[in-house]
């Protein structure tokens, strides 16, 4: 039902492709029936493709999007408080070297070039400053 050049099949093979190792030494164990980290990895930035970044919301598109469902590849959908606790205390610490690497197999697969670098400049003041 995905097609062959939908982006979430191209999420897969990436995350597939990288080192976690790291990120398997933030677990102290794996549970059998629930999503592993390299399920979880796959969720997370999918997830913020398509602005989705409420752990609710995630959970919501798990149990109904073909697309979620594809990535955990028939695990059960994680609940809300996996995934926030996924996100702040077993990716967080890893977060720099998995973008990274992320970044490098896109860059090794032509999706990207890395030709320019472009940084964002925005400047943000808060109301409460005035």
């Amino acid at each position: 039902m995905i097609p062959n050049d939908d982006s979430v099949r191209l999420l897969g093979q990436i995350v597939e492709e990288m080192n976690l190792s790291e990120l398997y030494k933030t677990y102290s164990r794996l549970r059998k029936k629930q999503a592993t980290p390299t399920q979880m990895l796959k969720i997370m930035p999918y997830a913020y493709m398509n602005n989705n970044y409420s752990t609710r919301k995630i959970e919501r598109a798990c149990k109904r999007d073909i697309n979620y469902m594809y990535l955990l590849e028939g695990s059960p959908a994680p609940d809300y408080t996996t995934i926030a606790r996924f996100r702040s205390i077993d990716f967080a610490p890893v977060s720099e070297n998995l973008l990274a690497q992320f970044t490098q197999v896109l860059a090794e697969n032509k999706e990207i070039s890395m030709k320019n670098l472009f940084i964002d400049g925005t400047k943000l003041e808060a109301a409460s400053n005035k």
